[in-house]
């Protein structure tokens, strides 16, 4: 849509035809003619009428690219999962299909500081979350302690939010309990709150019902669509409350892709 309306001069005016120069916020202009009215004001009216429709349409829709995303190489060791549960969504062994999302998206998080409800991890560094490695190693992880845990992460300033991408253990086939993605614009998440993933089914995370499905661990990780929510926000909180192998909390590496806001 347009984000003003249009200016409109009426400049020729005749008892069979009556046309506007319709000049928009992007500097477009164009000439809409009415003719066969049967007087010059009735002809005016109808182009009036034209001209709003004018405004009304759609602008030019942004253009897309796929993201460019970076995969860890999988592992084919761990045991099984032995795990079913009413939420567990039904496993896909196809490749993710490319997401789209308007051009010029990159990676807000890179490299961006780390906070965490568990500032003492009980293994790695709360900077691995956002230093670009990926791989299964437990070189790359970082472990949080049991019960309800949440890692931070400022990505500098509001920006436009496409989509979060998440690795937490991809070792092992895991699925992560109640987990809830949280944005806001300031670090105490009290102003302008977007829930934006959650699949904690009966809230035992005391962060409410979520109708987001759990899923197993892969080295895809999670990627998290926003490109048509109109998400803005300078922090992203993730949460987790343990997981199918032990009570702790983990994270590999966590993607923002985006823009700064205009």
């Amino acid at each position: 849509m347009l984000n003003n309306p249009p200016r409109f001069l009426v400049h020729k005016c005749g008892e069979m035809r009556v046309a506007i120069l319709v000049s928009t916020d992007e500097g477009m202009k164009e000439e809409i003619m009415v003719r066969y009215a049967v007087t010059p004001l009735g002809a005016l009216a109808i182009a009036a009428i034209a001209a709003l429709m004018f405004a009304a349409a759609p602008a030019a829709v942004a253009q897309e690219e796929a993201l460019k995303i970076e995969l860890p190489q999988p592992y084919f060791g761990g045991t099984p999962l032995d795990y079913f549960g009413e939420n567990l969504e039904e496993r896909s062994y196809k490749p993710r299909e490319p997401y789209m999302a308007p051009a010029g998206a990159t990676n807000l998080a890179a490299g961006k500081p780390v906070t965490s409800s568990d500032p003492d991890p009980n293994y790695g560094k709360l900077a691995f979350v956002t230093d670009g490695e990926k791989g299964y190693q437990q070189d790359y992880l970082v472990e949080l302690d049991t019960a309800v845990q949440w890692v931070q992460i400022d990505l500098g300033q509001v920006s436009d939010i496409y989509a979060i991408l998440v690795w937490h253990f991809h070792a092992a086939e895991r699925v992560y309990f109640d987990m809830v993605v949280k944005t806001a614009d300031d670090a105490e998440f009290t102003e302008n709150v977007q829930t934006v993933y959650n699949n904690d089914h009966d809230n035992s995370s005391g962060l409410g019902v979520g109708k987001d499905k759990e899923y197993v661990e892969t080295y895809e990780g999670r990627l998290i669509p926003l490109a048509d929510k109109g998400i803005k926000g300078r922090y992203v909180r993730l949460y987790t409350n343990g997981n199918t192998s032990d009570e702790t909390n983990h994270y590999v590496e966590v993607e923002v892709y985006g823009q700064p806001a205009k």
